[in-house]
């Protein structure tokens, strides 16, 4: 066995850290940087802000956000409408949960603290939903059913029937006619940022829109819907909608990106439904011989505590993601920061360290 040698870091071109000295910290953007000279989660977090940045701004880069968990719940919907209102993002998909838990706050209504001294029973028994340590009212989403139930009753739906992203476009304008709060697709619809909701019949949305149909549909048959005992009979309403609408138009725009970039809090469908373009076109070019270009990611920041060996993290890390063809590998220029951090710890300094920044030096 050969002797050890002893190099020294600086000689072999290494990194060298440096210990965090808050008196010398001015700013969250100044935190961050500080952060990525140390190590562990703070490192990432401040190498999601130097990509992050990178990203927007890049006149040719085409960001995207992926949003699962409860982030509307969790009252992070006003950071997302700032990420859309400031141009950073292009596209949104999302839960459909996290979209109409959002709707209510936009129409005005609240979200409230649960006191752990009450049991799931009782707030079942009250018309209370949890969602870990917050309750939505029942009442709340009974409200967003009467505001998609006057939507789809007075839109006409373009030719082709609904999807995901021309439902959400048509409520971004009725909450903009209604103006009562902020939200995410109020910010979306202002702005022309797409909503595409790939799990959509997973939420109280994909309800509603499911029980307007059958309603809309025993009604033209002369049927009273409270007379209808049968399951059979009650569940046989299809809605006029198409999920291959959004897969085509998310498609269009990602292969129109010079340069695509992907910003994903938590992970689920979301994340995986926006990184399998790639992957969608590679299979359009081998099986129909199109000379179609396949958009790959160039970019990716990732907020999400879900580690690797325990098999949840949808749509895999990047580094895995290039054997996919889902993104481009750092030979390639591929840069990719992954938090392993509760989002709603991370994203506000992240945010706000980004917006600082922006504003200090706006995309070119």
């Amino acid at each position: 066995m050969s002797e050890r040698g002893l190099h020294d870091g600086r000689h072999d071109g290494l990194v060298p850290l440096e210990s965090l000295d808050l008196a010398g910290v001015d700013s969250f953007a100044a935190l961050l940087r500080a952060m990525a000279k140390t190590a562990f989660g703070g490192r990432q977090l401040g190498e999601a802000l130097e990509i992050l940045l990178t990203m927007a701004r890049d006149p040719a880069c085409r960001v995207v956000l992926t949003l699962s968990g409860a982030m509307t719940v969790a009252k992070q919907g006003r950071i997302l409408c700032d990420l859309i209102d400031r141009g950073v993002v292009h596209a949104v998909i999302a839960t459909g949960a996290l979209i109409a838990h959002g709707l209510t706050e936009s129409i005005g209504l609240t979200h409230y603290r649960h006191d752990p001294d009450h049991s799931d029973t009782l707030l079942f028994q009250q018309g209370y939903n949890r969602i870990y340590d917050t309750l939505e009212m029942e009442s709340n989403l009974n409200e967003v059913e009467r505001l998609l139930a006057s939507i789809l009753a007075s839109v006409q739906a373009e030719t082709g029937g609904w999807s995901s992203a021309r439902l959400c476009r048509a409520i971004g304008a009725r909450l903009v006619e209604l103006d009562q709060g902020p939200g995410v697709l109020k910010s979306a619809f202002e702005q022309g940022v797409p909503v595409f909701i790939p799990a959509f019949t997973d939420s109280e949305i994909g309800l509603d829109v499911s029980t307007w149909a059958m309603a809309a549909a025993l009604r033209q048959a002369g049927r009273d819907p409270a007379t209808v005992t049968s399951p059979a009979e009650l569940f046989q309403a299809i809605p006029p909608f198409n999920p291959f609408l959004d897969l085509q138009e998310y498609a269009r725009l990602a292969c129109a990106a010079e340069r695509l970039g992907i910003f994903t809090i938590g992970g689920g469908v979301p994340r995986n439904w926006a990184q399998q373009v790639g992957p969608y076109v590679d299979i359009t070019r081998n099986r129909l011989g199109t000379p179609v270009t396949p958009p790959r990611f160039q970019y990716g920041v990732r907020i999400c505590p879900e580690p690797v060996h325990w098999g949840g993290l949808s749509g895999c890390t990047y580094s895995e993601g290039v054997s996919w063809g889902k993104f481009a590998p750092h030979a390639e220029g591929g840069r990719y920061a992954e938090v392993y951090s509760d989002a709603t710890l991370c994203l506000p300094l992240l945010a706000k360290a980004l917006f600082e920044e922006l504003d200090a030096s706006p995309r070119q």
